[in-house]
């Protein structure tokens, strides 16, 4: 998920109380840069502080694209230090996006850079993985939504190599940072739920798919649950930080996304959710997972949330699109100025061109608005010549994404919708709230802009106790955060239309 840059300075106005109990620490890693947030937590106040920010830059190496491990998990202790700095911590949670890994050796050591998800090479690998548990059968013990990154297809692709031949674990991205901080081995279960290994009735490892895909089922770590302690620090790593060598880290919902949903403000059983970042995270909060025939063929996901809830959504590519602009546009020398951009947005118009978000051709860094273009003259519609008419575009076309997601998810789930929460950093873009809004004829409530480290903060908290379940969390955001309100405007019927053509183009390019 993208993240708004606010360096060193509160990102709540709840102003700082006696009332405060204790203060934690979030390390968060996003698509494009990584934050150590302190939260401090009391009975009816909740501050944050990012006290450092670091990016995130892959790095491409003759052998694909990477992630730079060391220097993220060297941002955490000059992170964690500052936090120490600024007052000492209770605890630590750490967060990062789902399905990427690091392979450890039999000695422990880190067997080369973790893979990007965006690498290349996991094409073609889904065909191997279905030609031992097929698409049906692995959807219906996994739950989850066929993207080519999923973990599963990832280790699909490196068979054979000798990095797997070497490996004795597989930790997923937070639980490696973990391992790092506190020595310990473990999976977090909203995390294991992406990577397409996970049981989702029985939430446990699938025998069944390690079994066929002959995996070694000690490759797993045991998995823990938001809340479960995960240790405490290192010497070093308490020498270099200046924390309480018994500071612990507890886990928390290490998947950005499940951390953004524990932090939705709902207070209405029958709500709709949109976690806006890097992506859009569109749909509904469910006791059960939804296995159908239907489900899978309308590649919906069932995830873990936290207390054993289900976040049955589907993944849209989000501001990805418009970053990706933004970095060509810079390299030619145009504005890059989101207020500029937004205004030029709002003055385009309606309707021009709609791209699908999701189409493949979308997925991997370079030229966006070349490809934009591409898509609208392929697909026999106007070209978007100006700047703001490919924002205007992008905007409208995630709003109409976001609809028939959310009216899908109803629809597979049997539930109705009252209400959408759009959370993270794309809450902070007014056009994109009102559109969604319009799109989806429902009221939209926007924020927290700070979702993921709220929720990463209220699981440590409550491991504390000093909050209660999950109604308490959402109810002490509701009353601390500052949020903004929608109502739907404008013509439903010029929708409907614009909704029938984003149906009706072709994904492939």
């Amino acid at each position: 998920m993208s993240r708004p840059h606010l360096r060193g300075i509160p990102v709540t106005t709840t102003p700082p109380s006696s009332a405060f109990a204790s203060a934690f620490a979030a390390v968060d890693l996003g698509a494009t840069s990584g934050r150590v947030i302190v939260g401090r937590v009391g009975p009816e106040n909740l501050d944050l502080t990012e006290v450092h920010r670091f990016p995130n830059t892959p790095v491409r190496l003759p052998d694909g694209l990477r992630w730079d491990v060391l220097a993220l998990f060297q941002g955490i202790l000059d992170g964690l230090r500052e936090a120490s700095r600024s007052g000492g911590v209770a605890s630590i949670g750490v967060d990062t996006w789902a399905v990427d890994y690091g392979l450890l050796d039999s000695d422990g050591a880190l067997l080369g850079h973790p893979f990007h998800y965006r690498d290349s090479r996991t094409d073609g690998a889904s065909a191997r993985v279905w030609a031992k548990v097929g698409p049906e059968e692995l959807y219906g013990i996994t739950g989850l939504q066929h993207l080519p990154f999923n973990t599963v297809f990832q280790l699909a692709a490196c068979e054979g190599t000798v990095q797997r031949h070497a490996a004795r674990t597989l930790l997923l991205m937070p639980d490696l940072l973990i391992h790092w901080l506190t020595g310990s081995l473990g999976a977090e279960e909203t995390n294991a739920s992406t990577t397409g290994l996970f049981d989702a009735r029985t939430a446990s490892w699938s025998k069944t798919i390690l079994t066929r895909l002959s995996l070694d089922p000690t490759l797993l770590p045991p998995l823990r649950a938001p809340g479960d302690p995960a240790g405490t620090l290192l010497a070093h790593v308490a020498a270099y930080t200046g924390l309480d060598p018994r500071t612990p880290v507890t886990t928390v919902a290490s998947h950005d996304t499940a951390s953004a949903i524990a932090a939705v403000p709902a207070m209405e059983p029958d709500f709709a959710y949109i976690s806006c970042g890097t992506w859009s995270l569109a749909g509904l909060e469910l006791d059960a997972p939804v296995l159908s025939e239907a489900s899978r063929a309308a590649n919906f996901t069932n995830e873990r949330g936290i207390d054993g809830t289900v976040r049955y959504l589907r993944n849209i590519m989000g501001m990805w699109l418009l970053e990706e602009c933004r970095r060509t546009w810079d390299k030619e020398n145009l504005t890059t100025h989101i207020p500029t951009l937004l205004a030029d947005a709002a003055r385009a118009e309606p309707f021009a061109s709609i791209v699908d978000p999701d189409a493949p051709e979308f997925l991997a860094p370079g030229d966006m608005p070349s490809r934009i273009r591409d898509f609208c003259r392929r697909t026999g519609q106007r070209v978007p010549g100006s700047q703001g008419a490919v924002v205007r575009c992008i905007l409208e076309s995630l709003a109409l994404a976001h609809h028939r997601t959310l009216r899908q998810a109803a629809e597979l789930a049997g539930r109705d919708i009252t209400r959408v929460h759009l959370v993270g950093g794309g809450s902070r873009n007014d056009l994109l709230c009102q559109l969604t809004a319009d799109a989806t004829g429902l009221p939209v409530v926007a924020g927290p802009t700070e979702a993921t480290a709220l929720g990463n903060i209220l699981v440590q908290a409550r491991a504390a106790g000093l909050v209660g379940d999950l109604s308490d969390m959402r109810r002490l955001i509701a009353s601390t955060q500052h949020l903004r309100h929608y109502t739907p405007q404008g013509d439903s019927s010029a929708w409907d239309t614009a909704a029938a053509r984003l149906d009706s183009v072709p994904r492939s390019s």
